[in-house]
């Protein structure tokens, strides 16, 4: 049962992360294509810190149903 779900899980949590890390704002702008660095360090907070959160839930369970793909018999 779990080895018909399983493809759908991988799927979905790779295109939920994709969109996660998608929707991140970077913190270079136009200057950095150009050579200047311009960093600066910030602390993530509020939605920002909850949408890198998420990211990397999506990124665990995504290695996870990769593994178990694996390791469960077909």
């Amino acid at each position: 049962m779990l080895a018909t779900i399983l493809p759908y899980i991988t799927l979905a949590t790779a295109i939920l992360m994709i969109v996660s890390i998608l929707l991140q704002q970077r913190g270079s702008g136009l200057g950095a294509g150009f050579g200047s660095s311009g960093e600066f360090y910030t602390t993530r907070r509020g939605f920002d810190k909850n949408l890198f959160d998420v990211t990397i839930i999506f990124a665990v369970i995504f290695v996870l149903s990769i593994l178990a793909a694996l390791f469960l018999p077909s």
